[in-house]
């Protein structure tokens, strides 16, 4: 089944020219499924570009998946026009009434900043808590999966002394793991980002199990069984071009940044890079979104009620 969302989103087109299955609104009521439902808390800057990332693995599902586009209500974004923003996206304060069968919390570019030192922390906290009643699983990203992890466990983040970047080998960990059905037992996947979290404080709490790590860049994801909440730290979404345009920003900034690790071909800028973690990266979600349709209740209000 095709991926639901409106045919006037920009990523509308974008998914289509990749040969993703997108739906309009009219073709979906035809159908008499239930779509998941997954809402996805886009935190980045450049909203558009993670919109078509996100969408593009969740839609590549041959399940009927209505993907819905939230915002945090206490932060002006600066990056992405406010027609975009009216015209495609609402507040979490007007679907918090809602019940979702999957729910992602992207990454912001904010690491360097103490939690409660966000601006819209107070408004971050509620949500996290509202996940653990109103969503049947929740998948966490870079920034959003080191915020959930404090918030939930306490789990700290630790400064890098210099940005964690490029693209590193990492292991599977647990093969029996549902989410990692079909992985390699070594495969490449892209990091960027300037903190941490370091195994030995996962490994204290109880209930969180690592599911991938690398020996260069720690730990990637973690499972919590009991409210099916993943924490993946790194960027397995990302574009062939993501970190490459990342290094080019820095660069031309004047701001002091290595080439990404493992990525430019020979170390070249001028080569493009190949992409390597694509296949695994729709594995994933793919794994992902299986899980939540083997596992969600069939009535959504029921989401949320087995865990209490």
């Amino acid at each position: 089944m095709p991926i639901k969302i409106p045919d006037t989103l920009p990523a509308f087109e974008a998914l289509q020219s990749e040969g993703v299955r997108v739906m309009t609104e009219t073709v979906a009521i035809r159908q008499d499924i239930r779509p998941l439902q997954i809402g996805l808390l886009n935190l980045m800057p450049n909203k558009i570009k993670t919109e078509v990332q996100m969408a593009r693995l969740v839609g590549a599902s041959p399940l009927q998946v209505e993907l819905s586009l939230i915002r945090v209500g206490g932060h002006k974004a600066k990056n992405t026009s406010e027609e975009h923003l009216l015209a495609f996206y609402q507040t979490w304060e007007e679907v918090k009434q809602r019940k979702f069968d999957g729910f992602i919390i992207t990454g912001a570019p904010i690491e360097l900043l103490g939690y409660e030192d966000v601006t819209y922390w107070n408004e971050m906290q509620q949500i996290f808590d509202w996940t653990a009643t109103n969503v049947h699983s929740t998948l966490n990203v870079c920034w959003g999966a080191m915020a959930a992890a404090y918030h939930f466990h306490g789990v700290p983040k630790y400064t890098l002394k210099e940005k964690a970047f490029g693209v590193y080998r990492h292991q599977n960990l647990k093969p029996s793991s549902v989410y990692l059905n079909g992985f390699s037992d070594d495969f490449a996947i892209p990091v960027s980002r300037w903190t941490e979290v370091r195994r030995a404080d996962i490994e204290k709490v109880p209930g969180l199990q690592i599911l991938m790590e690398s020996s260069e860049m720690g730990v990637c994801l973690v499972h919590e069984q009991a409210c099916n909440r993943l924490y993946m730290f790194n960027h397995v979404e990302y574009d062939s071009t993501s970190l490459a345009e990342e290094y080019f920003r820095d660069v031309h900034a004047g701001v002091p940044i290595k080439m990404p690790h493992n990525y430019f071909p020979h170390n070249d800028p001028e080569i493009a890079p190949q992409n390597r973690w694509r296949s695994h990266a729709h594995l994933f979600f793919g794994n992902w979104i299986n899980e939540i349709y083997q596992t969600t209740p069939y009535d959504l209000e029921e989401i949320g009620q087995e865990r209490f």
